[in-house]
């Protein structure tokens, strides 16, 4: 039986897709080789000083968000908030990062990282802002976070400066645009057919796999 297909959109300084990490790494336990996910980044914080002066300016700004941070990890047992995290440690972007991540997938399919080195190195990345208060905006972070996995982040550096990065950034973009792929994070199965956007509990994304792994690949929909 041929893998699962999941497209998985999301952003790199979004508090949802970092409270659903560990969703995905239930559902690749539970559900392995069956499963083929595909990797995409969204600009939802390309320009957060804009960001915040157009969405969060009646809300109290920057200062108004970082507190909705708090209280939004405060419900998660299974992640941790460092106190710097949007107040004294404010990215300007989280292109750079999904930059380098572009990097680390063609890095990947080149043989030069790890074939895991892609969702390693995004969920190193989350972890280095959340907990760590790091401003992953910054390519001397990106690098050091690459580093500390023991993975050589001048393989990554050289996709960036031969513009290989820039080109898989700008067509994960137009993917979403294509899709009309507006949230982070957001699942898309079944060629599009099926999309779970925000923070949708596990049973949910778990339902849906289980709905395309059971059903024979000839039977026709009902409705």
């Amino acid at each position: 039986m041929s893998a699962i297909e999941i497209d998985h959109y999301s952003d790199v300084l979004c508090v949802w897709a970092y409270v659903a990490h560990v969703r995905n790494v239930e559902l690749q336990q539970a559900f392995g080789h069956r499963l083929h996910w595909d990797w995409h980044y969204l600009p939802v914080f390309g320009h957060t000083r804009k960001k915040f002066a157009d969405q969060w300016a009646d809300r109290g700004g920057v200062a108004g968000y970082a507190e909705h941070v708090s209280e939004v990890l405060s419900g998660f047992e299974h992640v941790d908030l460092h106190p710097d995290t949007w107040r004294k440690t404010f990215p300007t972007s989280s292109a750079p990062a999904h930059l380098w991540l572009c990097g680390a997938r063609l890095a990947a399919r080149a043989g030069d990282l790890p074939a895991d080195a892609e969702p390693t190195i995004a969920w190193a990345i989350r972890c280095a802002f959340f907990q760590d208060g790091r401003d992953i905006s910054q390519s001397r972070e990106l690098s050091g976070v690459v580093s500390a996995l023991d993975m050589d982040p001048a393989v990554i550096e050289s996709r960036v400066e031969s513009g290989e990065a820039f080109a898989a950034l700008c067509d994960d973009m137009q993917r979403a645009r294509d899709a009309e792929v507006r949230v982070s994070p957001t699942f898309l199965f079944n060629s599009n057919r099926q999309r779970l956007t925000g923070n949708v509990g596990y049973r949910i994304i778990e339902a849906n796999i289980r709905e395309l792994i059971d059903r024979p690949s000839t039977q026709h929909s009902w409705c």
